[in-house]
């Protein structure tokens, strides 16, 4: 097959002067009727269906146009124009990307400038506990003591008759504690001897009557038996003073002078003290002795450890003068031989 002849016609013909031609643009179309001139329509030239084979690109340039016949419609002029790529298209709006990403990184650092994570080191550690300590109120181990050992704690009141007979007087107040959640209460035998009725008056303000059980001279002891419990009556956990030492916390707890229960701390200053009785009953020995306010009225009371554990029963006060008053120097019976008066175990 040759070459493909483009084929044009001199001027627009009417659609029925038409040509159909083939690829080799040699075989006319049968003629046709003619029609009146003014009836006639402008028509685009026709090419025929093969097409060149192609060529190598070549610099653009512009396009020569062949100028139209008489009568055609203006057609404009192309010329070659180089037209933005994609990728140059797209650059405007990478570089919005990464400012709005700067500028929210630098926002970011501005609000949270601890936001870096860093290794923790053992002086941040020390330092972040010390903070803690000192902005911190620790409770008090006293406190701690007292809080569980004072709904056991009784006050204990002796009643003696009149000279007549006729009336019931209060001859002394002491306190006691509860020691078997039966109503079994550990006091001083000087707080109820004599009397012919004694009381206890239980944490929740119950007043009770209370029998004598029990008692032990040589050790200013005496064993209650209450005669009515309150519901939640519980027992103050004991401790051996084996392993108690001088120097070591304890905190009494009593009614002195009638007024409480009342707690005071202090150290256990010396252990193995005896001490003579100024109501001639025979010395006591093996007290502990503590430097813990005591006054008449804690007699019978609790010796108590930071732990919450009852290690002796207050006993005796030293004064050289006639005042009764405590002075630093007070003296409490081991809870081992309190124990032994009414038939506990040893620890």
């Amino acid at each position: 097959m040759g070459d493909p002849c483009y084929c044009q016609f001199p001027a627009p013909l009417p659609w029925r002067e038409l040509l159909f031609l083939d690829t080799a643009c040699k075989t006319p179309a049968p003629e046709m009727a003619m029609e009146p001139e003014g009836d006639r329509m402008p028509r685009p030239a026709l090419y025929s269906s093969s097409r060149p084979p192609r060529r190598p690109a070549e610099p653009a340039a512009e396009v020569a146009s062949t100028p139209a016949p008489p009568g055609a419609p203006p057609t404009a002029a192309l010329t070659a124009t180089t037209l933005p790529t994609a990728a140059h298209r797209r650059l405007p709006a990478l570089w919005a990307a990464v400012v709005v990403l700067t500028a929210l990184l630098l926002a970011s650092l501005w609000l949270h400038p601890g936001a870096v994570p860093r290794r923790i080191t053992q002086g941040d550690i020390d330092a972040a506990v010390l903070r803690t300590l000192e902005n911190t109120t620790l409770p008090s181990p006293a406190a701690g003591a007292v809080e569980a050992v004072a709904p056991s704690v009784v006050r204990v009141a002796g009643y003696a008759r009149s000279k007549n007979g006729k009336a019931e007087i209060e001859r002394g107040v002491g306190t006691g504690v509860v020691i078997v959640d039966s109503g079994i209460i550990l006091t001083n035998l000087h707080v109820v001897q004599g009397a012919s009725r004694v009381t206890v008056t239980f944490h929740d303000g119950l007043e009770t009557t209370a029998s004598v059980t029990g008692v032990q001279p040589e050790n200013d002891l005496a064993v209650l038996q209450a005669h009515k419990l309150p519901d939640d009556l519980a027992a103050a956990p004991l401790r051996s003073t084996q392993n108690l030492r001088a120097g070591d916390q304890v905190v009494a707890i009593g009614f002195p002078f009638g007024i409480g229960p009342s707690a005071s701390a202090g150290v256990v200053s010396g252990l193995e003290r005896e001490f003579d009785s100024p109501e001639g009953n025979g010395p006591l020995t093996h007290l502990i002795q503590f430097d813990a306010a005591a006054n008449p009225g804690n007699s019978g009371g609790p010796l108590v450890t930071m732990d919450g554990e009852v290690v002796g029963i207050v006993t005796a006060i030293l004064n050289p003068t006639k005042a009764r008053t405590f002075i630093g120097i007070g003296f409490a019976v081991p809870i081992e031989n309190a124990a032994a008066a009414i038939g506990m175990p040893p620890f």
